[in-house]
């Protein structure tokens, strides 16, 4: 904790330093950092931020820097100056000071300096204790009187004096190499073939060297896909935190509490902004679009199909079928993933039970090889006031599986119109890519790879890329209003929110674009090296743009100490106004033009934060702002705050009045591209954005593609323990809950892949009558809700009802994790044998498992909970092949499952229940035989 002299220190001097001055001294300390890990300014500087990079991913390249590192060992005279140290701890380091004699020895390389110790900064407390009071010499505050710089330029830089002894000691299993693993801490190996001879270690030793790992930068997720960020995090030396606020960077698939926002500090970074539903509820977002088209002209906004929200505009919806007869496509309001999407001819044919969004169907796509295609693109938003876009150099184009075909009657067949990847993998016949340099191949192609094929067929694709960043730009600036109100109220700093939206975009056969949906959090899954390489840019590119501040324990304590102080209910964002930093801009604008506004210290930060983002951009292009920014769409934006405005201002009840009017987009236009701008980005002109679209995204080195290393299953020791099982079954041992949903969730993984191999009309079916039974989220469309609409048995089929069970498999395994056991309970299976059972069963021991559990103890754990109300009785289930399966359906009500009134926390089995099941099996074994027989 910051104590109050430090605290009065840190107030009060202050001296206040030119933006230019500063901007000039971020130049230079970025062309002396450009090979380390530190961007933006000096290790314990404000604007000092992590800098993150794909080739650490590389296990060959980690062996080889750490070679490096290790190879160039410290002189004696620096392992001297080490113990000198370790005998006064309370000396503060600076870190970017030079040996006694002003000459750094010549033995640190570009390579040394990735791993050169990051400074150690001094509690407050011990630095009383050392000197009675700071000097100016030892503590330097800049002009933003809100961040520290510790250094001391009498001190070298000190190196570790065994850094092979100091990695032994440190252990940190978060950086093992997991192949991507979701699990933290993993107890297998898991490499690429080629890559057999590298140790899992080497993640630890490059992560414990880090600066991050040093200045114990943490991060937290929250309902996200983690194993890629995960694996980012881990090896550039972050470390995965479950506090509730003493996180770096918070990490969410969902949107956050307004009280996770309040407390943030200006240190803590959280990747979503409040009221992000405004841009990716499917409702919202047309509803927004819509409001705009009346206000500011439909030619203008023109970018989205014609939308109706059901059953509210039911009416609308008739008389434009009537005007304009086609087909429309209907979608759930808050869905992904392509879940319950259909395409119907007639609005008769929308269930008017569910609130959907029904959109008219583009019915000429552009076709790649007669297959119909749409593009994700990746938008980045670092601040909405001012609003600073980006949008990544490289997309994932999807295409789908089935030749496209206008005909009607496949308007049922959703992997011909749909093209979604979480669709299309589910078809035998989708093609994925196995190298990552082959970017044209198989059923997603990337973005680059589709300009250049349509540039070689004589498309426009400049004109195509300036239509889609103008589409970004207006759906962006048509829900602006809500959010940035939202941040005004919530987001105590500018600096806290960054948000990287996933754009869905339909290109119809004219090449206009057209805007499908935008997801809140597109995934970062990979499934093929392709995604591997693209989205690991993405991400590291994202983290270097967006800046994680690199910055201490002792920093952070005091930003936390601040920010306690400082913290209004309203959480506005302050501006500072007093008289005395007015008098001091007035004082240094003399220096400047005629021409230059003197700016107040919260556009200075802006501005800087601006260009500073932009300078570590990597495969970001910076959309808005432009040099035509203003021309273009300055009409939509209020003159005097600068927002977009989406709705029409009535004199005296506009939001903007109740806070000081600051025009920060103008602002942030002006200097970047006036005539007096002192920053210059001719490379963000037009042709220069095209020519970084249409190119082959580069790294570095080459990305690996890590699966899973999975378990090689033995049929003939699945037997055996198959055998062993049903034996412990039939002498009155059960399943725990968490045993039978486990096995249950690894049977229909089984029927799964068989689904997608081998189709069968009978097995389809089954599943099918089983999901309408069960209800809840997971629903079939209109169309598969009855068995009869559809005759025909095709790969496509298969796939759809492979895509339905595995929806309902993602949200069983996740309610699942619920039903964990911590101990062995009393009669049942002991978990120890369980488990390797299942690591070595096939789907034909997984079933006589749950058969015989089933039928002997007339219970059924993996649907129902023990001590759940209105639990129908199991009904018997015939021995033999798929024999479970065909009675799945027969387990469920016709309402659907009962709802559990509580948890299960486990339970003791009594000893003369445990005695009476023995008799009680025999009983059992006898009428489920009879009914075989009669059956």
């Amino acid at each position: 904790m910051v104590d109050a002299h430090f605290a009065k220190n840190t107030e009060f001097a202050m001296p206040a330093s030119s933006l230019y001055k500063s901007h000039e001294n971020s130049a230079t300390n970025q062309h002396e950092y450009q090979d380390s890990w530190i961007a933006s300014g000096k290790l314990g500087s404000r604007d000092a931020v992590l800098v993150f990079r794909t080739n650490i991913l590389n296990p060959k390249t980690r062996k080889s820097i750490l070679e490096s590192a290790l190879a160039h060992e410290p002189t004696n005279n620096w392992t001297k100056n080490e113990e000198v140290q370790a005998k006064a701890p309370n000396t503060v380091i600076s870190s970017s000071s030079s040996p006694a004699n002003g000459k750094a020895p010549s033995i640190y390389s570009t390579q040394d300096r990735i791993y050169m110790s990051v400074a150690k900064s001094l509690t407050c407390s011990q630095a009383k204790k050392a000197n009675n009071s700071f000097s100016s010499s030892d503590v330097s505050i800049t002009s933003d009187g809100d961040d520290i710089t510790l250094y001391n330029e009498k001190k070298p830089r000190l190196q570790p004096k065994n850094r092979a002894s100091s990695i032994v000691k440190i252990q940190v299993e978060v950086n093992k190499e997991s192949g991507y693993d979701s699990v933290v801490v993993s107890q297998s190996n898991n490499t690429s073939e080629e890559d057999q001879e590298i140790s899992s270690e080497e993640d630890n030793e490059c992560g414990v060297n880090m600066p991050a790992h040093r200045l114990g930068i943490t991060y937290k997720f929250i309902q996200t896909e983690t194993k890629l960020l995960r694996k980012i995090f881990n090896v550039h030396g972050l470390t995965e935190i479950q506090d509730e606020c003493n996180f770096n960077l918070l990490w969410t698939g969902v949107h956050l509490k307004l009280d996770t926002l309040r407390n943030l500090a200006v240190y803590q970074r959280v990747n979503h902004f409040p009221r992000s539903y405004e841009l990716t509820r499917k409702d919202r977002l047309y509803k927004n679009i819509e409001r705009m088209q009346h206000l500011r002209g439909m030619k203008y906004f023109d970018i989205v199909p014609q939308s109706f929200i059901l059953p509210l505009e039911s009416r609308d919806l008739l008389f434009a079928h009537n005007k304009h007869r086609g087909p429309w496509i209907v979608k759930p309001a808050a869905s992904s993933r392509g879940r319950g999407i259909f395409i119907v001819n007639s609005p008769d044919q929308i269930p008017q039970d569910e609130q959907v969004l029904v959109s008219k169907y583009i019915v000429d796509p552009l076709c790649i090889d007669g297959h119909k295609c749409d593009l994700r693109v990746y938008v980045l938003v670092t601040s909405f006031d001012p609003l600073i876009i980006y949008l990544y150099e490289e997309g994932i184009v999807r295409l789908a599986t089935v030749r496209y075909d206008r005909n009607a009657d496949n308007l049922w067949n959703p992997c011909m119109h749909l093209c979604n990847y979480s669709i299309n993998k589910y078809h035998s016949d989708y093609i994925r890519s196995s190298d990552a340099q082959d970017e044209d191949v198989g059923h997603k192609w990337t973005l680059s790879a589709l300009l250049r094929h349509l540039k070689l067929q004589g498309c426009d694709t400049n004109l195509l890329m300036l239509n889609i960043e103008d589409l970004i730009i207006k759906a962006v600036l048509a829900c602006a209003q809500t959010v940035i109100s939202a941040c005004r109220m919530f987001v105590p700093n500018v600096s806290n929110c960054f948000e990287l939206y996933g754009f869905d975009i339909l290109i119809d056969n004219t090449l206009k674009p057209w805007l499908l949906e935008v997801n809140l959090s597109p995934s970062m899954g990979v499934d093929s090296p392709l995604d591997t390489k693209v989205k690991a840019c993405l991400i590291t590119d994202l983290l270097t743009c967006v800046g994680i501040p690199a910055y201490g324990p002792e920093i952070r304590s005091y930003y936390d100490c601040k920010n306690a102080r400082h913290r209004s209910p309203s959480c506005q964002r302050r501006v500072e106004t007093n008289e005395s930093s007015s008098t001091l801009r007035c004082s240094k604008s003399k220096k400047k033009p005629a021409a230059m506004i003197p700016l107040t210290q919260e556009e200075q930060r802006i501005l800087r934060s601006a260009r500073q983002q932009y300078s570590r951009r990597g495969g970001f292009v910076r959309i808005f702002p432009t040099d035509d920014t203003m021309q273009r769409y300055g009409n939509f934006l209020d003159p005097a705050s600068g927002i977009p405005i989406s709705t029409p201002n009535v004199q005296s009840q506009s939001f903007q009045t109740l806070v000081t009017q600051h025009n920060y987009n103008q602002m942030l236009h002006s200097n970047l591209f006036g005539a007096n701008s002192r920053s210059i980005v001719d490379d963000n002109r037009e042709e220069n954005r095209i020519n970084q679209y249409e190119r082959a995204l580069e790294t570095n080195s080459e990305i690996p593609f890590l699966k899973k290393q999975m378990v090689e299953k033995c049929e003939e020791e699945g037997r055996r323990l198959r055998k062993q099982m049903l034996k412990k079954i039939g002498s009155g041992s059960a399943l725990t809950h968490f045993q039978a949903r486990q096995t249950f969730s690894m049977y229909l993984d089984a029927v799964l892949r068989r689904l997608t191999q081998e189709p069968k009309d009978s097995h389809e079916k089954i599943i099918l009558k089983f999901l309408n039974k069960f209800g809840g989220a997971v629903k079939p469309p209109v169309l598969f809700r009855n068995n009869q609409n559809i005759k025909v048995v095709s790969k496509a089929r298969s796939a759809m009802v492979a895509k339905l069970l595995g929806d309902f498999l993602e949200l069983y395994k996740r309610d699942t994790e619920a039903y964990i056991d911590s101990f062995d309970h009393f009669g049942m299976i002991p978990t120890s044998a369980y488990s390797l059972f299942l690591m070595h069963a096939q789907e034909s021991d997984l079933e006589a498992v749950l058969t015989l559990h089933t039928n002997i103890t007339g219970l059924m754990p993996f649907l129902y909970n023990r001590c759940g109300l209105s639990v129908p009785a199991a009904p018997p289930i015939p021995s033999g092949l798929h024999g479970f399966l065909r009675a799945l359906p027969a387990m469920l009500s016709s309402s659907g499952v009962a709802r559990d009134v509580s948890k299960y926390d486990g339970y003791l089995k009594s000893t003369e229940k445990n005695s009476e099941s023995v008799t009680d099996t025999t009983a059992r074994i006898k009428v489920h035989r009879d009914s075989k027989k009669t059956s």
